[in-house]
């Protein structure tokens, strides 16, 4: 077996594999899972888009509410007359509404949507038709009456509110009903963190008993994402997420529109809308029991979920508590507020070796403060752990590299006779302790760790923007001036010199473009990937050179 064709078809079959997996994004089938049967609905919904809650006639205290239908609401954020509540922290700035409590705008300080554009930020929540975006939440009662909901009118002391040099800020607004139910809704914010906890407190000062369940939802607009093989941002999913306590599952919209809406019932799940490496989510209690439903009507989506019903006595008080996430996928923020929130930074199949790695990247990150530092230190310790495997292939290479002369010799004596040749040939390495296939394990092992630093530098928004040194400006993007693909293709060049040429001269014109081919396709990949892959081959010249100059001489000194 040829170690040089082995090499080729390995490099080929890497570009077809990647080539695969880009059409199959975009136009493989995509996985249905069943609905979930329901039996009665609880959310509907009326002219106005409120989720409407009917419970049996016959009701026992804290009895479920069977799910149903998500709600169809039209744009029930109130963008006229109510007036809006700005609150600004240390890393984002937050509108709400007074009609219902609903956030209907959310801008990220600290993340521009481009690196020459750093005053314009990232906004993940908005009324505008092309980014529309929402969370609402409020409280359903069983039976007629007023209920704080999200079209709900509520009232507040202040309509700006800053953290300042505070650790949390908390606003507060307040609804009244006719009978003497108060509800006071407050959003707490910390410092430094997208997590923002929802309270509902309701105080029932009537003489009856009050019931009803909490819900909230999220409402996206559904965005086409134009691919392009020059920007690798633009294969990332957008769109509504679920996690239903044992697996999570990108909701497509072609699949909500023919399938209807997606709905499961979880005492330990939770819903949101991806936006790359951003995420907006709602986070009900853990232990609480939620009805959750998806569904999509034209460009936009609603995400809901509504928990059991609930009894408040006659003058008692009850908290009902939700965490909702607006911000970039922060993996520490996430695992904070629940381990399973991680799930949204999705690096597909390669996550056992993802995962690992990104974790290896943060915690050398700590010390060198560089994301391109950190990828440059972690590929050598890979390459270190793999020392012992990949000598032996070196080995391997060295020794055939010193046969070449020997190898060609025997080519121009049975040139005119192939299976004599192909048993010479045998024969000679057996002779000589080679194995011509040895030189594929570093390519073996190479691919998976490179396919993991892909989806690492994909998925990872700690890596977005991320500055290396120099002209590398964004670690997640292409080299603007394809320098560095370049100084990569160079670098294959000189590996190939120290590594025996192929004999066949089919073979060896092939193998010279090989660096030009790969040069080509690294110019359009993230610049941390091609620089991890600079990086690695640096590393194995430098180790194969050492091999080839220890070979040469135990054979000079096995000549003496």
């Amino acid at each position: 077996m040829d170690n040089q064709r082995l090499l080729v078809w390995a490099a080929f079959g890497l570009m077809a594999w990647i080539t695969f997996q880009t059409w199959q994004q975009d136009y493989g089938p995509q996985p249905v899972e069943a609905v979930v049967e329901t039996t009665e609905s609880a959310l509907a919904t009326n002219d106005d888009g409120l989720p409407e809650l009917s419970a049996p006639a016959e009701t026992t205290l804290d009895a479920p509410i069977p799910a149903g239908p998500a709600p169809q609401i039209a744009n029930a954020v109130a963008t006229d007359d109510a007036p809006l509540i700005t609150v600004t922290t240390d890393v984002f700035t937050i509108e709400i509404s007074t009609r219902g409590g609903t956030i209907q705008a959310a801008e990220l300080k600290n993340y521009p949507v481009a690196k020459d554009r750093p005053d314009d930020l990232v906004e993940l929540l908005g009324v505008d038709a092309s980014n529309f975006g929402a969370i609402q939440s409020g409280l359903r009662i069983v039976g007629d009456g007023d209920e704080p909901n999200h079209l709900a009118t509520f009232s507040s002391a202040s309509n700006s509110y800053e953290m300042n040099g505070a650790d949390e800020l908390v606003v507060p607004l307040t609804w009244q009903s006719a009978d003497g139910v108060s509800v006071e809704k407050r959003f707490l914010f910390r410092r430094g963190e997208y997590a923002i906890v929802i309270e509902q407190e309701i105080v029932n000062n009537t003489g009856s008993l009050w019931r009803g369940a909490e819900y909230s939802q999220i409402q996206r607009t559904f965005r086409e994402q134009e691919r392009s093989m020059f920007d690798v941002d633009s294969y990332s999913f957008a769109g509504p997420i679920i996690y239903d306590g044992e697996k999570s599952e990108k909701l497509q919209h072609d699949d909500l529109l023919e399938d209807g809406a997606y709905t499961y019932k979880s005492q330990a799940g939770w819903l949101g809308a991806i936006e790359h490496h951003f995420l907006s989510a709602i986070v009900p209690l853990k232990g609480s029991e939620q009805s959750y439903s998806v569904s999509v009507r034209d460009d936009r989506s609603t995400a809901s979920m509504i928990g059991q019903a609930q009894s408040v006595a006659p003058g008692a008080r009850k908290v009902f508590t939700t965490t909702a996430f607006v911000g970039p996928k922060l993996q520490s923020q996430l695992e904070e507020i629940d381990e399973s929130l991680t799930l949204t930074v999705d690096y597909g199949w390669l996550t056992i070796i993802s995962q690992p790695l990104f974790w290896l990247l943060s915690v050398v990150f700590e010390f060198v403060r560089n994301w391109g530092v950190a990828i440059i230190v972690v590929t050598f310790l890979i390459k270190l752990a793999f020392y012992k495997l990949t000598e032996s292939s070196g080995r391997s290479m060295a020794k055939m590299r010193n046969l070449q002369p020997r190898m060609k010799a025997l080519q121009d004596r049975y040139k005119d006779d192939r299976p004599a040749l192909s048993q010479a040939m045998m024969e000679l390495y057996k002779r000589e302790k080679v194995n011509p296939a040895a030189g594929c394990l570093p390519i073996l092992i190479q691919m998976p760790f490179f396919l993991a630093f892909y989806w690492v530098l994909l998925e990872s928004v700690e890596m977005r923007q991320a500055p290396f040194a120099l002209w590398i400006t964004d670690l997640s993007t292409r080299d603007p001036y394809f320098i560095l693909p370049l100084i990569m293709g160079a670098a294959m060049l000189m590996q190939q010199k120290l590594n025996p040429a192929p004999t066949d001269p089919v073979q060896a014109k092939v193998m010279q473009i090989m660096p030009i081919m790969f040069t080509g396709f690294f110019a359009f990949f993230p610049s941390g990937l091609v620089l991890y892959w600079v990086t690695n081959t640096l590393l194995s010249i430098a180790q194969q050179w050492k091999i080839n100059r220890v070979v040469e001489k135990e054979a000079k000194a096995a000549q003496h």
